[in-house]
């Protein structure tokens, strides 16, 4: 072998050594960074399966600080640059239902809470009344004979009149005629009354009941019968009195009209008591019974309350106002009430004993149910769904619970609304990191798989190239 090949067999050794040397090098160095690279995965495997701490509270997740909905796995910024903000277990939801709020939120909401009480629950039903007549002291004067007015002694709508005293005089040609028959009856009757045969006495007997039966269904007043009989004398005319003490509110008597049989000629009414017809809604109905008391008062009388009772309560309900009509009583001895007056009215119920009762306002009525909020203390609030009563109070602020909250518990009066919301954000918070954590679970495997694959692969890349560079060297030796 000459001095040339000699030098050129060298220097494609020395190459050949220099190139074994950095391939070896590289291939050692990709396989530092693949083990680096798998120690940090599963380091982050360890500490994504550990939850995170800071100090002795577990921290959850965090939140950006303007919109609790935005929510991530560790800290760092907002979508708008703002520090995201921890939320801990402690103050996660942790019972289903119940819903937690830091103790300074709930102060800057506003929360208000009150007691549920037991006691005995009543109520005043306000409402306004018409004075009217009472319709069973309204008298109709009427005659049952056909004549002529000879003569009124009350002349005028609204006279006041006395139980007895006269209205007015009629003539009539029957009644004179009867009258005449009855005395002639009476006469014959004493003339044969020594008589010997007995079909004469109860034939002119017969005729006398006869005359007075019709004096009587004309309504002709016992006094004036037993006048006629005394005396003998036919009257021309008859005179009617008031039947009973009260006002006149309706006359069509004209002084030497002609009226008919059944013709009214007078209408007096009673006013010594009034009736007063008022509504009510139909739920305020099962406060009021008959019997109960009412006082009225008249804005045109200050100071003065009448005191009365309820008579009747209407059965049905008035289609377009939903109300019920209710009827009260009252005394007028002074004749103060006058009918067409308007009235304030209030009615007092009867309480309903050892009723669990809580303020109206603690009741949020979605229109399938009723929910309340009991605060259960250092920021929790639980949400019930109660059965409620009936609606009292003084001034119908009170609502009976029939289920639902117990005695002693503090149900939420205000920010019900803040506190509903809240409930809702974190229930969806809640329902979004469970759909997460089987996500996030899948794609960190996935991961862990590739990388595992990538390894192997980078393995096997590097065993077949040390395999080739062992073949180069043999066939450069055999040179």
């Amino acid at each position: 072998m000459n001095t040339k090949h000699l030098f050129l067999f060298i220097s494609a050794l020395i190459l050949v050594a220099a190139g074994g040397y950095w391939f070896g090098l590289q291939t050692g160095n990709s396989r530092s960074m693949q083990n680096t690279s798998a120690d940090t995965s599963q380091a982050e495997t360890s500490s994504a399966a550990q939850p995170q701490q800071e100090g002795d509270r577990e921290i959850l997740y965090w939140k950006a600080p303007m919109d609790p909905t935005e929510i991530y796995d560790e800290p760092g910024k907002s979508k708008m640059g703002m520090d995201l903000v921890p939320v801990y277990a402690d103050e996660a939801q942790d019972t289903e239902g119940q819903v937690s709020i830091n103790p300074v939120v709930v102060q800057n909401m506003n929360v208000r809470t009150a007691p549920v009480q037991r006691k005995d629950l009543s109520t005043t039903v306000r409402t306004v009344g018409k004075v009217e007549y009472d319709e069973q002291k309204l008298h109709n004067i009427s005659t049952k004979i056909s004549g002529w007015i000879e003569q009124l002694h009350v002349d005028y709508t609204g006279q006041m009149v006395r139980q007895g005293d006269p209205l007015f005089s009629i003539y009539s040609p029957k009644l004179v005629t009867t009258q005449r028959e009855y005395l002639l009856a009476l006469n014959t009757l004493d003339k044969i009354s020594g008589s010997d045969y007995e079909t004469v006495r109860s034939g002119s007997n017969s005729l006398l009941k006869a005359a007075r039966k019709r004096l009587d269904y004309w309504d002709i007043p016992e006094s004036e019968i037993e006048r006629l009989r005394e005396t003998g004398e036919v009257q021309k005319t008859l005179t009617l009195h008031a039947p009973a003490s009260g006002v006149v509110t309706m006359k069509s008597a004209i002084e030497g009209e002609h009226i008919k049989a059944g013709n009214n000629v007078y209408k007096i009414a009673d006013l010594s008591t009034v009736w007063v017809q008022t509504s009510i809604y139909d739920y305020e109905v099962p406060w009021v019974r008959e019997g109960q008391p009412a006082e009225m008062e008249l804005s045109y009388q200050p100071g003065n309350v009448y005191k009365g009772k309820v008579a009747y309560v209407y059965p049905e309900v008035d289609r377009k106002t939903r109300t019920v009509q209710v009827r009260l009583e009252f005394p007028n001895p002074d004749l103060n009430l006058k009918p067409g007056m308007y009235a304030s009215v209030r009615i007092e119920s009867r309480p309903i004993s050892d009723a669990v009762v809580i303020p109206s306002e603690a009741v949020l009525r979605t229109g399938e149910r009723n929910v309340v909020f009991v605060a259960l203390g250092e920021g929790k609030f639980e949400p019930r769904e109660v059965t409620l009563g009936v609606e009292g109070g003084p001034r119908n602020e009170e609502l009976q619970v029939l289920s639902g909250a117990e005695p002693g518990e503090m149900v939420v009066t205000s920010a019900q609304f803040l506190i509903d919301s809240e409930s809702r954000l974190q229930e969806a918070i809640q329902k979004m990191l469970q759909q997460k954590k089987p996500a996030d679970t899948t794609m960190k495997d996935m991961e862990m798989e590739m990388k595992n694959m990538q390894m192997d692969m980078d393995t096997d890349t590097g065993s077949a190239t040390d395999t080739v560079q062992k073949q180069r060297m043999k066939e450069m030796n055999r040179q």
